[in-house]
Formats: C-alpha cells, sequence, structure tokens
C-alpha cells in the first residue's frame, strides 16, 4: 500500500520541481521577472493562481473539520467568501492592473501605496511591509501545520526518523518541497504550480463527496440526512441556532479578500486590463465547485464516520481519514497530492510576497537602493527561505488549529489593508496620512481583540470576529484623517483626475 501511495506523491513533487526549472529559465532576469512574471500572466493561470494560493489546507482540512464538527451552519464562511471574491473581482483587480503599472510599475503592494502617496512613502513603505512579513508569517505557519498533521496522519508508520516526531518531519519536509521550487523559479514557478495544483484540488473535492455518498460502506443522499438529523436537528439546517454575531462573524470573511496582499498581487500580474474579466470568470467557477466540494465533504463525511463507528479524534483531519479508507493507494497518493497542493500553493505564495517586501521595501529602501537586478533576484531568495525557517519553528505544535492560525492572520490582512486598497483605488480624497493612520487602526485593533478574547467571547455572548471592528474602525481612520489631512502634494491624482 505505502509503494502505491508514495509513487503518486513523487510524481507530484517531481512535477512541482520541474515547473520551478522550467520559470528559473524564462522568467527570473529582473526583479519584475523574479516578483510578478513580468506581468504576462494568462487569464486562466491568474484566475487559478489567485484561487489556490486562497484556498490553503484550510479548504481540505479546517473548513471541513469545522462542518463536520458543526454542520451547516459553518457554511455561511463559504458563502461569505464567494461573495467577498466575487467583489475583489469586481472592484480591486482592474483597478490594481491598470493604477500599479502607471504609479512607476510598482512592484509590491508597500511600493505602490507609497507611489501613491508619495507625501508619506517611508511611512508606508515601512509600515505595511512589516505588516505584510509579520502575519504572513503567522499565515505560513497554518500552512506548515497543515503539512505536518498530513505526515502525522497518514504516515505515521511509515517514517520513523528518532531525531523528530512524525508531524515535524512533515512541516519541514512540507517546507523544503516548497523553498525548491519557489527559490528557484520566483513568481512564474508559484503561479504555474498554483495553476497545476489548483486543478488537482478541485477534482479531488469532487472525487470524495461523490465516492462517500456512493460508496458500499456509505449512506445515499436521503439516508445520510436522517443520520444526520438523528445527531442533531439543527445539523443540517443554515439557520437554525445561527445568532446575529454568527452571521455576521462568518459572512464578514468575505471582507478579508480585499486586503490580502498574496491573491491582490495575481490582480497586477494578469497580461492586460482586459484579461482581468475572463480571469474573474474562471477563478469564481473554480471557487464555487472547490467550496460545495468542502461543504460536501465535511458533511457527507460526518454521515459516512457516523454509519460505521469509527473514531476521529481530530475533525480536521477528515479528509486524510477518507482518503486513506476508501480508495486505492495510487488514488490516496493523489488525494494526499490534492491536499499538499492546497497547502503548498499558498505557502510559496505567501513567501513570495513576503520576500518581495524585504526585498523592495527593506533593502533597496534602506541597504542599497543602487542594487543590482541580479543582486535584487538573489536577496529575494534567501528573503523566500529566511521567511520559510521562521514559520517553520513557529509551527511546531501538532495541537494548533489551521482555521484559527487562517483566521487571525486573514484578519490582520484583511483590516490593515482592505479599506486601505479599496479607498486608495476609487476615492479621490484620500490622503498618505489617512493611510498610515487606516493601515496601523486595522493592524492593532485586530491583534488587540484577538489578545482580549473577543473573538470567543463578546460581551457574555458569541464572539465577535476580529475583522469586523478592525475594517471598520480601518475604513473611519481613513476618512476622518483624509479629511482633515489632504493638502496639494499630499497624493498623485487617480487616473482621469
Amino acid at each position: 500500500m505505502a509503494v502505491g501511495i508514495w509513487i503518486s506523491l513523487f510524481l507530484y513533487f517531481g512535477l512541482m520541481i520541474a515547473i520551478g526549472f522550467y520559470a528559473a529559465k524564462k522568467s527570473t532576469s529582473s526583479c519584475e521577472e523574479y516578483m510578478l512574471g513580468g506581468r504576462r500572466l494568462h487569464p486562466a493561470v491568474a484566475a487559478l493562481s489567485a484561487g489556490a494560493s486562497d484556498m490553503s489546507g484550510w479548504l481540505l482540512l479546517g473548513l471541513p473539520g469545522a462542518l463536520f464538527a458543526a454542520g451547516m451552519i459553518e457554511a455561511w464562511i463559504g458563502i461569505g467568501l464567494l461573495v467577498g471574491a466575487w467583489l475583489n473581482w469586481i472592484v480591486v483587480a482592474p483597478r490594481l492592473r491598470e493604477q500599479t503599472e502607471r504609479y512607476d510599475n510598482a512592484l509590491t503592494i508597500p511600493q505602490f501605496l507609497a507611489n501613491r502617496f508619495p507625501s508619506k512613502a517611508m511611512a508606508l513603505r515601512t509600515v505595511s511591509a512589516v505588516i505584510v512579513v509579520v502575519f504572513f508569517i503567522v499565515y505560513t505557519a497554518s500552512g506548515l501545520v497543515a503539512g505536518g498533521k498530513l505526515f502525522a496522519s497518514a504516515f505515521g508508520d511509515l517514517i520513523n526518523f528518532s531525531m523528530m516526531s512524525d508531524y515535524i518531519f512533515g512541516v519541514w519536509f512540507t517546507l523544503g518541497i516548497v523553498l525548491t521550487y519557489t527559490v528557484v523559479g520566483g513568481f512564474l514557478a508559484v503561479s504555474l504550480t498554483d495553476f497545476v495544483q489548483g486543478c488537482i484540488m478541485m477534482l479531488a473535492l469532487i472525487i470524495m463527496p461523490v465516492v462517500v455518498l456512493t460508496t458500499g460502506q456509505g449512506d445515499g443522499l436521503v439516508a445520510a440526512s436522517e443520520r444526520l438529523s438523528a445527531i442533531d436537528p439543527d445539523y443540517l439546517s443554515l439557520f437554525d441556532g445561527l445568532t446575529f454575531f454568527g452571521f455576521v462573524s462568518a459572512i464578514s470573511w468575505g471582507l478579508g479578500y480585499f486586503g490580502q496582499p498574496h491573491i491582490i498581487v495575481r490582480f497586477m500580474a494578469v497580461r492586460t486590463i482586459a484579461d482581468v474579466a475572463k480571469a474573474r470568470r474562471i477563478g469564481m467557477t473554480w471557487m464555487a465547485v472547490s467550496v460545495v466540494g468542502a461543504v460536501g465533504l465535511g458533511i457527507l463525511g460526518r454521515a459516512f464516520i457516523e454509519r460505521n463507528g469509527i473514531v476521529i479524534d481530530d475533525p480536521e483531519t477528515i479528509f486524510i481519514v477518507l482518503s486513506d479508507l476508501l480508495f486505492h493507494p495510487l488514488v490516496t497518493g493523489f488525494l494526499y497530492a490534492a491536499l499538499l497542493a492546497a497547502i503548498m500553493s499558498t505557502i510559496s505564495s505567501q513567501l513570495l510576497v513576503s520576500s518581495s517586501s524585504l526585498t523592495e521595501d527593506f533593502y533597496r529602501l534602506f541597504m542599497n537602493k543602487k542594487a543590482s537586478e541580479a543582486r535584487l533576484v538573489t536577496v529575494g531568495r534567501l528573503s523566500v527561505v529566511l521567511v520559510g525557517v521562521i514559520a517553520a519553528f513557529m509551527a511546531d505544535d501538532p495541537n494548533s488549529k489551521i482555521l484559527e492560525l487562517v483566521s487571525n492572520a486573514w484578519a490582520g490582512f484583511g483590516a490593515a489593508f482592505g479599506p486601505m486598497i479599496i479607498l486608495s483605488l476609487t476615492w479621490k480624497k484620500m490622503s498618505g496620512a489617512g493611510a498610515v493612520a487606516g493601515m496601523l487602526t486595522g493592524a492593532v485593533t485586530v491583534i488587540t481583540w484577538i489578545s482580549i478574547g473577543w473573538g470567543d467571547s463578546f460581551l457574555g455572548g458569541p464572539g465577535v470576529y476580529e475583522i469586523i471592528p478592525g475594517f471598520i474602525l480601518a475604513w473611519l481612520a481613513i476618512v476622518l484623517v483624509s479629511r482633515s489631512t489632504r493638502t496639494t502634494g499630499e497624493f498623485r491624482p487617480l487616473p482621469g483626475e
């Protein structure tokens, strides 16, 4: 059995590394090519790359695990994300593609903000780069936790190293594969591997619920529904037991899209503005199918587990458990590859964006303003390794909850960057001081909210997701400070002003 699994996995690993070396020959001669692929992404590649870098291990582990444990009420997270992603493609994508190139060909979000508001350029680049690196280390750690859980759950009897646990081996092995193709091939490698990984993820999320529903060991749809209703009458309801704060917290996940650097950087790399609409249609179709598949996996997986009397200690491993129980080893290996694809696609994107900020917004800004393109590419590669290693050390706890880590980082980015990105692209009266105020307000609010514990319990009732106060207060800070500080020379006009 182990041989079949490893054959599938090594084919997958080999494909990812081969893409990395292919990309190294095509798009690493300059900083723009290493960080944005020369702005030449095909709309299909941009769409699936944005989706795959967004839908990390939480899509196959965290979200199905939440649905497995609590029922359909957790599907509101997926609904909120679908709405948020669509609005992000409509509002942000075309404007960001145009304006980042118009404003001195900005290669990073901090650089774009500095070019848009030159009077506060240093503050914007420094503060935003710090936020990018700090929150991405946490976000990357969540992906490595997922990798560790996969190896500990699936390969516990296949990996016997006395010097480290199965979980720790999984963390470092996952990081090693990602670093190989990311360091070598840069943005183009990350985007092309994301495209392949996105296809694998979607196929796995179609196969798994169908097999669980139709296998001889499972229930039909009616029987599964009856079994789940017997466990909890509200298990299959989207509304029963749903509180106002619970609904708002779940649906507000969609707000995070506007401020995720690893997602919106794909908008900057699309070939042309006209291609954005094509990419949106492809990306939203992929996302809808994947989210529905994840919901089906969690719900139908619970029915299968209950029917067969199987005990699962960690609901977030339901995908791994079903892969092992229901499929031939070669197919199981493919499904494990799909899980690794979800994990690696996000980690690689986060590492590259962090590297871009460290290179453009720290090294070039403070240490070597006249650095050659070759030197910048080298610094970018070293930065990828540095961020990855720090994240791996943060991911040393196998009891970490993937969805919790993702939700914290998602809220941090969404509140710190979301209002600022939207308003910088659309509002003529925004000022540089307002941008700095909004960014700091959003980040501090999220960190404070988490520290106080109001995400778990707010004023004696259900918790309120930290992105909500962070997003609202950041938006207000931008508007109020901008109205009181906007002066001539404070900003560069939006296109068309």
